[in-house]
């Protein structure tokens, strides 16, 4: 019998999902010890306390140690990285915005950015307020490193419903909103399913941009294009010869569906959106269960 439970997604709500069984399919893709752990923080890495269980934690902790590199692969901004950082104990690299940025928390420092340009923004903007009336906007900009105060990092339209609970905003004109490049834009509408938001978005937008979720709870964003996070882990695994079969990847949501896709071994959460788990090698137990813990655990316990 499975159970219901809440997961926090990659922008601190919480979306009601049923649990899956964990699937192993033999035999593993990657036969020795993986190079690289890319893994999602929210509803994957977190709990749904938002914490690092004991357990995850000394896995995570005994694949450093061996010489493994573990990564953070997360739709959070830079400035929402270091309380991960805290409930892990060290500080990894960290693949943030859903790959746009690459950014180094150790050193708070931001490694490379890719970012939507003001024309871009402008195109966006107009299609998705004519696609979805009453839909909010917002921008995540960045600057040298996570708390840059020189840079106002999220801007958001007058009015604008957060589908969170702890809100940063600046809010500011729509003229203002569009002004600068911003590594993504958030589209919002309380009460909308993010899916059928996407779905509608995507018969309009092509060249401008790519669009992904984290959450169900009528929020979509969009990247530029050809980024993801597995562009993101690419950027990261390619400068230390790392190829993409000694990667293993974990995720529970559409946009870690790239990166479960394109790393040797992706691994759904049991927790995880029915899309995650079609892009899926295999499926672990919920991160409630310590489902990273489980699979870590066959080369480093």
């Amino acid at each position: 019998m499975t159970a219901s439970h809440r997961r926090s997604d990659d922008q601190g709500g919480y979306v009601d999902r049923v649990a899956r069984p964990p699937r192993l399919i033999p035999p593993v893709t990657i036969p020795t010890r993986p190079a690289l752990i890319a893994c999602d923080v929210d509803g994957t890495l977190l709990d749904d306390a938002e914490t690092v269980t004991a357990r995850t934690r000394a896995a995570v902790r005994a694949a450093v140690d061996d010489g493994a590199r573990f990564i953070l692969a997360t739709g959070r901004p830079p400035r929402w990285v270091w309380p991960v950082v805290e409930a892990l104990g060290f500080a990894p690299i960290a693949v943030c915005a859903n790959g746009a940025v690459v950014y180094d928390p150790a050193t708070d420092r931001v490694v490379s950015v890719r970012t939507l340009s003001v024309d871009i923004l402008a195109a966006l903007a107009e299609i998705a307020t004519r696609v979805i009336p009453g839909a909010g906007l917002a921008v995540e900009r960045i600057g040298d490193s996570a708390h840059d105060t020189a840079t106002p990092q999220f801007v958001s339209s007058p009015g604008y419903e957060h589908a969170w609970l702890n809100p940063d905003n600046t809010e500011v004109s729509v003229e203002d909103l569009l002004s600068a490049p911003a590594i993504k834009l958030l589209i919002r509408k309380s009460g909308a399913s993010s899916a059928d938001m996407a779905a509608e978005l995507a018969k309009h937008i092509g060249f401008e941009g790519d669009i992904t979720y984290s959450t169900n709870n009528g929020l979509v964003e969009i990247v530029p294009v050809g980024i993801s996070k597995a562009t993101g882990v690419d950027e990261v695994a390619r400068p230390v010869g790392i190829s993409e079969s000694e990667v293993l990847a974990f995720g529970d949501m559409p946009n870690d569906v790239p990166m479960l896709l394109r790393a040797g071994r992706g691994v759904a959460m049991g927790n995880a959106h029915p899309d995650a788990l079609d892009a899926a090698d295999e499926i672990t137990a919920p991160n409630t269960n310590d489902g990273v813990a489980r699979v870590l655990e066959r080369w480093w316990s």
